[in-house]
């Protein structure tokens, strides 16, 4: 038995040297971390149990035997954050670069099928330099095997996704069918071509950092959800994230102990929409100064600013939230807009949390560009998205809401729990100027000073329709209220929809149109 202990023993020990030393140190000069330190700062103490470890190729090809490493550059296993159960994998590229190869494979789609089976997170830290040229076609078919995982697991447990390095080729294809994808500045970066490629094929000159940085994919592409300074921040950024989503679909979010006056009203609210219809705010001092203390987490938050998509607190309890933003193109919809918005509802109705959506819209973004590139049908997302989602909807309107901008932002006939509307609300079927126009048109030009008219017919249809008590006289806003009781309105309608029981109609799935 000593024997057996002592070669059991061995190998544990090379599983956890890595790739060794020397590139354990090659790491660190990258300013990043390797996979197993990674994981000792996400998970509590103690609480890592992995599998696979000793886990060793099979491949032969061009030389691969003389580089077999226990684990096959990925650790995998189980742990707990904040005394939650998790699963995680950390590809470690201190082995071959963390070449993905079909062990590789093997080892993720074990720790999947728990992690679905168990009901519990998957948390992926990527760092690789690609596929593993050496096993061919095996290494592209071990990644459809993540892929068909990744989208069983959808809707079913979270998915986050953490690029710490690298990623690049068919890689990134596995963050991208995930829930969240948290990456760092500096030292990561995303493409499905590198610049080597590019520069080959089109000429074009492009660094990794330029092409596929953190930045890129947090402010351009809308690939990625957060973007963090460092990798220590990335892990605690995890952390806050996780607690605001259930272990799985058949879970509401967890609870917490809030500290916040659940009465709690601040009258800066009733002043903070300015008097000049035209001049803009900023929405999220209006979220800050309505939710529980310090609990906001923005997603998406450098990437069309013209909306806002967040997870916040209400007397402890998890609510995602849709808000326009009036500081960025007056919170007009657009296509990248649309998408974010869409994909926010769709994914807090996925995993149980309340919705909230804050409305100061004047319509969609016209043009020409726009429309060429399928402003009606990202703009459809929004739609969809509400429609189909089963979780409490509250919606409040605090400035504008106008024609289709109204109904697709969490309106009564998008399936509403309850509507309400600030004395500010100005809801129309179109902007002053242009209704006037269209109504009087006649008489504006038969007019003796048709900029007098027109300005009459402008005061005439703003005192009709730019307010909300046309839309509460019809049913269609539940009840204006003073901004500053926005607060505790909001949990005291949550508390009632708690317990709200709604089924869709059966069917295989809708077409998304995406």
């Amino acid at each position: 038995m000593a024997d057996q202990l002592s070669t059991l023993r061995a190998k544990r020990e090379r599983a956890l040297a890595g790739g060794g030393p020397a590139r354990i140190e090659a790491q660190h000069a990258k300013g990043k971390l390797t996979a197993r330190e990674r994981l000792a700062l996400l998970l509590d103490e103690a609480s890592f149990q992995e599998l696979g470890a000793l886990a060793t190729s099979r491949n032969s090809e061009f030389g691969s035997a003389a580089s077999l490493y226990p684990g096959d550059g990925i650790i995998t296993g189980f742990g707990k954050v904040n005394g939650r159960r998790v699963a995680v994998y950390a590809q470690d590229f201190t082995v071959l670069g963390g070449s993905f190869s079909e062990v590789q494979s093997n080892k993720i789609s074990r720790i999947q099928d728990l992690a679905m089976a168990s009901g519990i997170p998957l948390i992926g830290l990527n760092d690789s330099g690609g596929a593993r040229v050496q096993e061919g076609v095996r290494s592209l078919a071990a990644y459809g095997e993540v892929f068909l995982r990744n989208v069983q697991a959808s809707g079913v447990i979270p998915q986050l996704s953490l690029i710490m390095g690298p990623c690049a080729g068919g890689a990134v294809y596995s963050p991208a069918l995930t829930d969240f994808t948290i990456m760092v500045e500096g030292t990561s970066n995303m493409f499905l071509t590198g610049p080597d490629i590019i520069r080959t094929v089109t000429g074009e000159e492009v660094t990794a950092e330029q092409l596929g940085g953190a930045w890129i994919h947090n402010s351009n592409s809308g690939v990625a959800q957060f973007m963090a300074e460092d990798e220590h921040a990335a892990l605690r950024l995890t952390k806050t994230l996780l607690a605001y989503l259930p272990q799985n679909n058949a879970e509401d979010p967890p609870e917490i102990v809030s500290l916040d006056n659940p009465d709690r009203m601040d009258d800066a609210l009733n002043t903070i929409v300015p008097l000049d219809d035209g001049a803009a705010y900023d929405m999220r001092e209006v979220l800050r100064l309505i939710f529980d203390t310090d609990s906001l987490l923005e997603v998406h938050a450098h990437w069309a600013g013209n909306a806002i998509v967040a997870f916040a607190r209400l007397q402890g309890h998890a609510v995602g939230i849709v808000a326009n933003q009036p500081a960025v193109m007056s919170g007009c919809l657009d296509i990248n807009a649309s998408d974010k918005i869409a994909r926010h509802i769709t994914l807090c109705d996925q995993f149980n949390i309340p919705l909230v959506t804050f409305v100061d819209c004047p319509g969609y973004l016209p043009g020409v560009e726009q429309e060429y590139n399928g402003v009606i049908r990202h703009g459809a997302k929004i739609i969809y998205a509400y429609c189909q989602a089963t979780v409490p909807k509250i919606s409040i309107v605090t400035r504008k809401a106008i024609g289709g901008s109204y109904v697709a932002l969490s309106s009564r006939q998008m399936n509403n729990d309850v509507a309400l509307a600030w004395p500010t609300a100005q809801i129309a079927v179109m902007g002053a100027e242009g209704a006037a126009r269209l109504l009087h048109r006649r008489a504006i030009t038969e007019a003796a000073d048709p900029k007098a008219e027109e300005a009459r017919f402008i005061a005439e249809y703003k005192e009709k329709f730019y307010n909300p008590y046309e839309a509460a006289d019809v049913g269609q806003i539940d009840e204006v209220i003073e901004p500053r009781e926005t607060r505790p309105r909001l949990i005291r309608a949550l508390e009632v929809l708690r317990t709200k029981v709604q089924t869709g109609v059966p069917k295989k799935h809708g077409l998304f149109p995406v």
